[in-house]
Order: structure tokens, then C-alpha cells, then sequence
């Protein structure tokens, strides 16, 4: 293991000891949110000092397999026995070695959040609200597979079935830090259904994925700085969908950013809803102006998924789906629009990690 994260490793089985000191005080108990932030960072700490333990009790089985290896080599039956302890044991560790590292890195808090995802399209007309209406199936479909909650917000759909614009809220542990890389511009290159002489097309779609913030956090918006309208909702719903104002829309007034859910029969519902998308929207703004102010002349090999960037294309002639972030290809385009998105959201984990690795090791370093 590289010496820094030793050292982080270190730290960390130090703070586990500090953490069940501050546990244990009544103050600390009394404050009931104070105990609980404490009592998830001990659980984190928790999972490396476990892992480093483990990993210390291999290492010292190693070599007491090499060194019966070297004492046994005479013995065929010793030998295949330690030759088969090494091999477990440098498996294991090579695992146990993998987790550390990851658990060591700077984590987002944002990570473990909700997520609303927008989906909105662009050049291509009604070809790319069809992408638009590909890509929400795509990415509704990943999330059962994740065993994560699905609703749509609002939406505004095509006079062929696509979308113009939808935004999804997704619920489940982990759902922002595993969907947080598809924002940006997605391509697509196919022979729409309207192409009458078989030609090959390019159209595009932008998504956004933006965490969600507290709903106590979406209440202080300031009421001065808000124009709420309510509207009857557009799209299939039924009866009651057409005949109630129970569709809502919020403006910020300072910064012209809107929000509106149409989905729910109570717009007190829809409201709450909408605050929270405003919000959030809200919250990624300062976030990518900060991120522009402290590192304008580095860009993230992630990206800054700023929604300009065009990250990734979906050739369906040749059944590939290329992310040019990080020169990832894959030939199994059929599989992931069905929702098999995890080899691409495993790819850009890793490539992320590995920057984050990268610039820990040079701040080291320096």
C-alpha cells in the first residue's frame, strides 16, 4: 500500500478511537443531530479499521505460508498446501488493498443523496425528443435494477411520443454519486423512424443530475424572491389531470431559474416538490461557480459536467456506446439502453477515484 494512504489509514484507526470517546460523553449524546453525524462518521471509520485489521492478519499469514514454503520444500504435500495459502492470501489482500483505497478517499457527502435527473432535447426536432424518451427509459430502468424509487416530475412530450423535456426524481442510497458522471451532452447517431432513404442522423440530448437537498433546506428559500403559478398539467393523467390547477411552477426571481411538477393530484404536494427541484437546481449553480472560480484552468478528467459538454455517443448502427471522457467503448448498446448501465457507471467511478488518487498523492507529495 502507498505510503500516504498508510498514513490516512493511520488516522483513521486514531479517530475511531476519538469517535467512541465523543459517543460515549452525555453532552454529546444529548444533542441528538450532533450524535447523529458522529455516529455515521464512527460507522465509516468502522468499515477501514475492520478492513485494516484484516488486512494486517494476512499479511501476517503470508508470510508464515512463505516461510513454511521455504522451511517445506522438500514436502510435496507442505508445499501445495502453502502454495495454496499464498495464493489466498495475496488474493485477499490484493482485494482488501482495493476497498482500503477506496474508502480513503475525500468522499462527497452529496454522494449518498436523492437525485432529480433532467433530460431535455436538443438539435435533431422530433428525433431527439425519441432520444429524449430512449434515455429516460434507460435510466428509469437502471434504477429498478437498483431497487431504487422512480417518479417523474413533470414532463412535456412530443407530437410522436418523445420528450421535449422530463425530469425524474430518484430515490435510493447511493442514487446522485452513481448517476452524478451523466451529465453533459448525449449523442445519438441512427436512421430515424421518419427517414424515408435510410440515412444516418445525428441528434442530441443534454441530461443534468442534480443532488437533493433537505426539504428543510428548500423551505428557506426566501418567499420574496418567488413567483409560484399553477396550471392545469399537460400529458395523459386522466380526467382529473385536466379539469384541477394542481400543476405547480416556482421562478427565482434573482436568477430566473424555474422549476414545476405536474405529476401529483395536490399542488400543495406538487409545491413541496417543486421548491425541492428549485432548490436543488439552486445548489448546483453555486456549486458549478465555485468549482469555476477554484479550478478555471483545470478541467476534471470527468468532466465538468457542465451541459455543453458532449460526453458520450450512441451509434445504433454499429450497436456502440462511446463515453469520449474517458475513451471508454463498448459494443453492447442494445443491453444498456435496456438499463445495463452499471459497466459505464463502474468506468467512470473508477476513472474518478483515480484522479482523486492522483491529486491526494501530489498534495502529499508537495
Amino acid at each position: 500500500m502507498r505510503p500516504f494512504l498508510l498514513q490516512q489509514l493511520q488516522r483513521s484507526e486514531l479517530r475511531l478511537a476519538e469517535l467512541d470517546f465523543l459517543l460515549s460523553r452525555e453532552d454529546v449524546m444529548a444533542d441528538m443531530d450532533g450524535f447523529l453525524k458522529l455516529s455515521r462518521e464512527r460507522t465509516e471509520v468502522a468499515a477501514v479499521a475492520e478492513r485494516a485489521t484484516r488486512r494486517r492478519q494476512r499479511e501476517a499469514e503470508l508470510h508464515d505460508a512463505r516461510r513454511l514454503l521455504a522451511d517445506h520444500a522438500d514436502d510435496a504435500e507442505m508445499r501445495a498446501m502453502a502454495e495454496e495459502e499464498i495464493a489466498a492470501a495475496e488474493a485477499e489482500l490484493a482485494a482488501l488493498e482495493a476497498q482500503l483505497q477506496r474508502l480513503l478517499l475525500p468522499r462527497d457527502p452529496d454522494d449518498a443523496r436523492n437525485a432529480f435527473l433532467e433530460i431535455r432535447a436538443g438539435t435533431g426536432g422530433e428525433e431527439s425528443a425519441l432520444f429524449a424518451a430512449d434515455l429516460l427509459r434507460m435510466y428509469s430502468r437502471y434504477a429498478e435494477r437498483q431497487g431504487w424509487r422512480v417518479e417523474l416530475l413533470s414532463e412535456a412530450p412530443s407530437d410522436l411520443g418523445g420528450y421535449k423535456e422530463a425530469v425524474l426524481r430518484i430515490e435510493g442510497e447511493g442514487a446522485y454519486g452513481a448517476l452524478r458522471f451523466e451529465s453533459g451532452g448525449h449523442r445519438v447517431q441512427r436512421v430515424p423512424a421518419t427517414e424515408t432513404q435510410g440515412r444516418i442522423h445525428t441528434s442530441a440530448c443534454t441530461v443534468a443530475v442534480l443532488p437533493e437537498v433537505e426539504a428543510a433546506e428548500a423551505v428557506r428559500l426566501n418567499p420574496a424572491e418567488l413567483r409560484i403559478d399553477t396550471f392545469r398539467a399537460s400529458g395523459a393523467g386522466g380526467q382529473h389531470i385536466n379539469k384541477t390547477d394542481s400543476a405547480v411552477r416556482v421562478t427565482h426571481l434573482p436568477t430566473g431559474l424555474t422549476a414545476e411538477c405536474q405529476e401529483g393530484r395536490s399542488q400543495h404536494s406538487n409545491k413541496a416538490k417543486a421548491l425541492q427541484v428549485l432548490a436543488a437546481r439552486l445548489q448546483e449553480k453555486e456549486r458549478r461557480e465555485r468549482a469555476e472560480r477554484e479550478a478555471a484552468t483545470r478541467k476534471s478528467l470527468i468532466g465538468s459536467g457542465d451541459r455543453s459538454d458532449r460526453i458520450r455517443t450512441y451509434n445504433f448502427p454499429q450497436g456502440r456506446l462511446t463515453d469520449h471522457r474517458i475513451n471508454l467503448t463498448l459494443y453492447q448498446l442494445g443491453s444498456i439502453l435496456e438499463g445495463e448501465l452499471e459497466p459505464v457507471v463502474s468506468a467512470l467511478r473508477n476513472a474518478h477515484e483515480a484522479e482523486q488518487l492522483a491529486a491526494l498523492e501530489a498534495s502529499v507529495a508537495a
